[in-house]
């Protein structure tokens, strides 16, 4: 029997799943006002067409930054595919979310698209994702698993498993910091080796001598508390994603480190960052480290010339003493390449996602600097690519961290536990409750959504 709840999200997912095949749905629609939209219509179905003769698709990302490089391998597919051209188009991270779901309740999404794995299961479970599972068949048996780290093929699934996307990048992120406050200091670099204790000691050492901040340590997920809980021994989500680990004794002790680094003097309090993020803080040599991702390393490098040479990037500290494992961890993500699964040109958009999915295009990816391609072997040209700007970054400890790297946490259910998770710690940062109850009631939180992501399925 169906419950009286799941009803409105039942409803949802089968007038999605039919808006995607076209089903048009039409209340009382004046005559003039139907005609316009059979005439709209027309016009839709004949966009991919031109006077040119040729087929011409859209590619909508996020990211100005690779405009350049997704633009790259556009040309390279045209010039396979003279008939083809593809334009890439730019959209801001929030608007690019809103018009892509309006879109998928229209049937009029983008040829060609970036999904996030914040989104990928949302997507894939309303049936809007081209199946990507069997794309190379005819090219070599297990392409994915030959080609791709666990990691890269995990954020390309939606939850049945299935592949609706192919990789496209992968990241971590990493500890980045101001080398002429550790001089100033007295302090040596970090390096691989160290802990917790030392990002600590720096810190304050940093603040004493120069009275700049030290370790930027905000209210963030991915950026921020994860990859200190799974070095602590602790999980945010357990091996089935069915449950959350705010309970166990190793997510505990990074919570209680992450979030205690606020009550140091030399840690902006929250309402700090409210209005300042860590990077700009960093950039205006006001703090002195703070965790970043890669895929905002060339910005970094490129719209900071005035700090060229001052900074530098070094592995994430480890826990000294971990509950469980040796200590080290960083949250690894990825972008995939994706097609509407009724697209009207579903079949050469899925040609051209399949293109990008090969090593020539991965590795023309990565040259560009901006994102480290998810094609296995073809990494090199991303770091190559700082020598050849003159940027005198350590990017190998990229490479490096990629062997400890832990999978963005996801499910199902996340869109719906995300922000009040962090709404939950916001409230220990503000003083208005303990860690000890944020945990508990964050843990309520994502097991309770969870479950009802799970009983409607």
């Amino acid at each position: 029997m169906i419950s009286v709840k799941a009803q409105p999200e039942r409803r949802r997912r089968k007038e999605l799943e039919q808006r995607s095949r076209g089903v048009v749905f039409m209340k009382k629609i004046p005559r003039i006002a139907a005609l316009a939209l059979a005439v709209a219509l027309l016009v839709s179905l004949c966009g991919c067409g031109a006077v040119d003769g040729k087929t011409h698709l859209k590619f909508q990302i996020w990211d100005i930054a690779q405009r350049e490089s997704m633009q790259a391998i556009c040309d390279a597919y045209t010039e396979k595919h003279p008939d083809v051209v593809i334009e890439v188009q730019v959209t801001n991270w929030n608007e690019y979310w809103t018009k892509l779901e309006a879109a998928a309740e229209s049937n009029t999404m983008p040829d060609i698209f970036w999904m996030h794995t914040n989104q990928i299961l949302y997507y894939s479970d309303f049936g809007m994702l081209a199946d990507v599972t069997e794309l190379y068949d005819d090219v070599e048996a297990n392409y994915y698993e030959n080609h791709f780290s666990d990691i890269s093929i995990g954020n390309a699934q939606g939850s049945d498993g299935r592949m609706y996307g192919v990789p496209k990048d992968k990241d971590n992120i990493f500890l980045i910091y101001n080398k002429e406050m550790f001089d100033a200091a007295g302090v040596a670099y970090p390096d691989e080796n160290w802990t917790w204790d030392d990002l600590v000691s720096a810190s304050q050492a940093i603040y004493d001598k120069t009275g700049n901040y030290g370790f930027l340590a905000y209210n963030d997920d991915q950026m921020g508390y994860w990859s200190f809980v799974y070095q602590a021994g602790g999980y945010i989500l357990n091996e089935d994603f069915t449950r959350a680990g705010f309970d166990q004794p190793g997510t505990r002790k990074g919570m209680e480190f992450y979030v205690g680094l606020q009550d140091y003097d030399w840690c902006p309090k929250q309402t700090y960052f409210a209005e300042t993020a860590p990077g700009t803080a960093f950039f205006s040599g006001i703090g002195s480290m703070y965790v970043e991702g890669n895929w905002e390393l060339m910005n970094k490098c490129v719209n900071f010339p005035n700090m060229d040479g001052k900074w530098d990037i070094a592995p994430m500290p480890k826990c000294p003493d971990p509950l469980s494992g040796d200590g080290r961890a960083t949250i690894s993500n990825g972008l995939c390449y994706a097609t509407a699964a009724h697209g009207k040109t579903k079949d050469i958009a899925l040609d051209v996602i399949k293109f990008f999915g090969t090593e020539e295009a991965q590795l023309l990816a990565s040259s560009y600097g901006a994102a480290i391609s998810a094609y296995n072997g073809t990494e090199q040209p991303y770091f190559d690519a700082f020598d050849k700007a003159g940027y005198d970054i350590n990017v190998e400890v990229l490479m490096d961290q990629f062997a400890y790297g832990v999978q963005n946490v996801n499910n199902a259910a996340k869109p719906k536990w995300k922000s009040p998770v962090l709404d939950e710690l916001n409230k220990v940062y503000s003083g208005q409750q303990s860690l000890d109850s944020a945990l508990d009631n964050m843990q309520k939180i994502i097991d309770t959504e969870t479950a009802k992501k799970l009983a409607d399925n």
